[in-house]
């Protein structure tokens, strides 16, 4: 899934926009990239509050809230809270996912997932930085399409937008993320094509604590069905 890839890269890169609006765009563009890839670079933990947004075209909106956990080196956890309660784990080799309600348990490995959540694991400082971006550059109130997203949710926050390279154009239009000038990270927004936008608002983060070692391991409840997706795929292939 080519979205995992590009997002895997945007969260931490210093990008060179090969067709930004003018040259200064670009150089602005890239200072913001650069100090909040050195922010995560001194970064070994991290936890906060997340709220999510899906939206497909007109099926609707679905919301979801919890708090997230990170890691060095690559682990991440997602506990959701609301609507549903459910858990996302990557503990460095597997993908978990975990829904209490249906005593069934995934898992996938890591370098097999197209999960949506996974690029985010690159916080944790598991995934080596690509340039994946056809242009970069800053958002500002003359942004073509739906310029009140563009914008930032507070007057001193920074947008950076990422548009996609030729051969990525039928998998996402643009890529927003909003900085804070803690540079933090505080809203990705993945916009493709029908409609479709995942948007993650991320707060009260705490970064540098102490996690303990037990949010990162998943232990099956008893009467949990476990469900290989590799071997799950194998047998319909």
């Amino acid at each position: 899934m080519k979205i995992l890839k590009l997002v895997v890269s945007l969260l931490l890169l210093t990008l060179v926009s090969s067709n930004a609006s003018s040259s200064s765009d670009s150089t602005a563009a890239r200072s913001v990239a650069r100090a909040f890839e050195q922010h995560y670079q001194h970064t070994r933990s991290m936890t906060g509050l997340f709220l999510e947004k899906y939206t497909s075209g007109g099926s609707g909106i679905t919301v979801e809230s919890g708090k997230v956990y990170f890691e060095k080196p690559g682990r991440m956890r997602w506990d959701y809270d609301s609507p549903e309660t459910k858990m996302f784990l990557v503990d460095g080799k597997n993908v978990w996912y975990y829904v209490p309600a249906d005593h069934t348990a995934s898992r996938t490995s890591v370098k097999e997932s197209d999960d949506w959540r996974t690029p985010l694991a690159l916080l944790a400082g598991k995934v080596k930085l690509e340039r994946l971006c056809g242009s970069l550059r800053l958002a500002n109130s003359g942004d073509a399409k739906t310029d009140g997203e563009a914008k930032p949710s507070a007057p001193e926050n920074s947008v950076l937008v990422c548009g996609p390279r030729k051969e990525d154009a039928d998998v996402f239009e643009r890529v927003l993320l909003e900085i804070n000038p803690q540079h933090q990270l505080v809203r990705l927004s993945i916009e493709q094509p029908g409609a479709v936008e995942m948007e993650f608002r991320f707060g009260d983060w705490h970064e540098n604590v102490p996690i303990d070692p037990a949010k990162f391991r998943f232990v099956p409840p008893k009467g949990v069905a476990i469900v290989d997706d590799a071997a799950l795929a194998a047998k319909v292939q």
